[in-house]
């Protein structure tokens, strides 16, 4: 899991992880975005965005190119500029 950062979003009160994500990156060209899990009863609550919104902030993915493989929740990803390719895969292109 070298270069595999984890994320998440644990309740204290409650004890317990209810999100989660994963971001794979050579931190250079390109991250991978993957594994975006929201617990079911936590879901439509702004919490995937959150979490995506603070991966996305962290410096050492500022300007890379994004990419991530997803079925569902495409409305989220393009809040932040990705762009399906196919019916699954999403890419935010490089800044630089």
């Amino acid at each position: 899991m070298r270069n595999s950062a984890c994320y998440g979003i644990y309740l204290d009160v409650e004890e317990k992880l209810v999100g989660f994500a994963r971001v794979i990156s050579d931190y250079a060209t390109t991250y991978y975005l993957c594994d975006v899990i929201v617990d079911t009863a936590y879901q439509h609550m702004g919490l995937g965005t959150a979490l995506v919104s603070h991966i996305e902030a962290l410096p050492e993915y500022k300007g890379l190119r994004g990419v991530l493989i997803t079925r569902d929740a495409h409305g989220l990803y393009d809040k932040f500029g990705y762009k399906v390719l196919n019916n699954r895969a999403m890419v935010k292109e490089s800044k630089y």
